[in-house]
Order: C-alpha cells, then sequence, then structure tokens
C-alpha cells in the first residue's frame, strides 16, 4: 500500500484521529493515550501501530514507559493531495452559482 493510503487508512478511524488531536497537543505515553478511551492498553497499541506505520506517530522507549509524538509530515501530504481538488469544486461551485444566477436573471425577465 502506498503512502498516502497507509495515511488515509489510518485516519479513517475516529478512535485514531482522537490520538492524533491528543498529540497535536503534547508528546503522551501509550497510557495517557488510553486513559480517555474505553478500551485496553492492546488495542490502543494496536491503534498506535496503524498510525506508525502510516508515520503519522513515533515512538520512544524510556525505561518502562513508550513515549508518542505525532509526526506532522504525513498529515501534510493529505492536505496537498486535497488542496489539488479545491480547484476543481471552486470550478464547480462557480458554474452552479452562474447557472443559478441565469435562471434568477431568466425568471425576472418573464415576470416583466
Amino acid at each position: 500500500m502506498d503512502q498516502l493510503s497507509l495515511t488515509f487508512h489510518a485516519l479513517a478511524d475516529p478512535t485514531r484521529r482522537a490520538i492524533l488531536m491528543r498529540l497535536a497537543e503534547s508528546d503522551a505515553t501509550v497510557n495517557e493515550l488510553a486513559e480517555p478511551f474505553d478500551l485496553r492498553l492492546p488495542t490502543i497499541s494496536k491503534h498506535l501501530k496503524v498510525l506508525q506505520e502510516a508515520s503519522l506517530v513515533s515512538q520512544t522507549r524510556e525505561a518502562q514507559r513508550r513515549h508518542c509524538h505525532l509526526e506532522a509530515k504525513a498529515l501534510k501530504e493529505v492536505a496537498d493531495w486535497v488542496w489539488n481538488y479545491r480547484t476543481h469544486w471552486e470550478e464547480s461551485f462557480d458554474r452552479l452559482d452562474a447557472f443559478l444566477s441565469d435562471i434568477a436573471a431568466a425568471g425576472k425577465a418573464s415576470k416583466n
């Protein structure tokens, strides 16, 4: 699977998105990340593994603790990919706006 697909796969899960939002605030241990969820540590670890495979999270080990850190580079790649479609949508909305304006003008002309 290519990097962008791995990233979208990781972002598809709401728990993983919540983990990323938490890590955007500051680094955290696995236990700290697990606290807000009604999930066991092995489940959180599986989510973290998916995030690591997508290069969204890195971990360092300090004694018995694993500290997690957000890696924003993969998120920038997603943002860049989405940004490429912005022009397409803006052009589509501009065409729709022009079409609706033409309909409104035609409606006003027929009333006069």
